[in-house]
């Protein structure tokens, strides 16, 4: 992998109340305004929708922290805890929606929530790999309530992203690395931006106290046999 000589770094760096480093890139960027924006929300529910390693549960846990709002199982179909969360206006987060959205319990249980917020003014964060216009839904109410939710999708960074951001996190750290190492972390490594922070954290713990550089070799050694690398790809 060659790394060009100027990486453009086009995202923020940012301390997330009590969830750690969270980094602001163009992927992520539209539905990180609308988080700053809460509770000034002109709609009930906010739906961020991306593939896994996109960053959108750790956007759900930002949010959390910043609203205290209550997170909701829709499988366990209680339907009773949600109506008595949701009457009290407390802000509500629901994970993975789609996947949770399986039985006819689930889809009331949904409906009745959003219902009740949109008359406690209060708001809804749901997370989901799908647009919910492609959710397998039953109920025709749900699927008009659905309609008028504010719809934010968040893309999986690049490679040059990646590596942009590896550059970024280990200068922060004021440590220089070479490009096989940048080169490890992007090919290797877990495709998101909360996993390459946790590599170059390891990364940089096990270099002081090994008193070692921070080298290919020691990125293989430290991060390879855990589950967010394969050591079946070639750098």
């Amino acid at each position: 992998m060659s790394l060009p000589e100027q990486l453009p770094f086009e995202f923020d760096h940012r301390i997330a109340r009590g969830v750690g480093d969270f980094l602001v890139a163009a992927g992520n960027r539209r539905a990180i305004e609308w988080i700053d924006r809460w509770p000034e929300w002109p709609f009930t529910a906010l739906v961020v929708v991306g593939p896994k390693g996109s960053g959108k549960t750790h956007l759900a846990a930002l949010w959390k922290a910043q609203s205290c709002a209550e997170v909701v199982e829709l499988s366990s179909g209680n339907i009773e805890r949600a109506a008595a969360i949701a009457g009290s206006g407390r802000p509500v987060l629901i994970d993975d929606c789609d996947l949770a959205l399986q039985t006819p319990e689930a889809e009331r249980a949904l409906l009745q929530l959003y219902n009740l917020m949109r008359a406690a003014q209060g708001q809804l964060f749901l997370t989901a790999a799908r647009s919910p216009g492609d959710w397998h839904i039953d109920i025709p109410d749900l699927k008009s309530r659905l309609k008028s939710a504010m719809i934010v999708t968040i893309d999986p960074p690049d490679d040059g992203m990646l590596a942009s951001v590896a550059v970024k996190l280990f200068s922060d750290r004021q440590v220089v690395v070479g490009e096989d190492v940048i080169a490890y972390l992007v090919n290797r490594g877990e495709r998101s931006f909360e996993g390459l922070a946790r590599a170059v954290d390891a990364l940089d713990r096990a270099a002081l106290a090994a008193k070692r550089p921070i080298t290919s070799v020691l990125a293989r050694e430290i991060l390879a046999g855990t589950e967010q690398y394969d050591e079946t790809n070639e750098v």
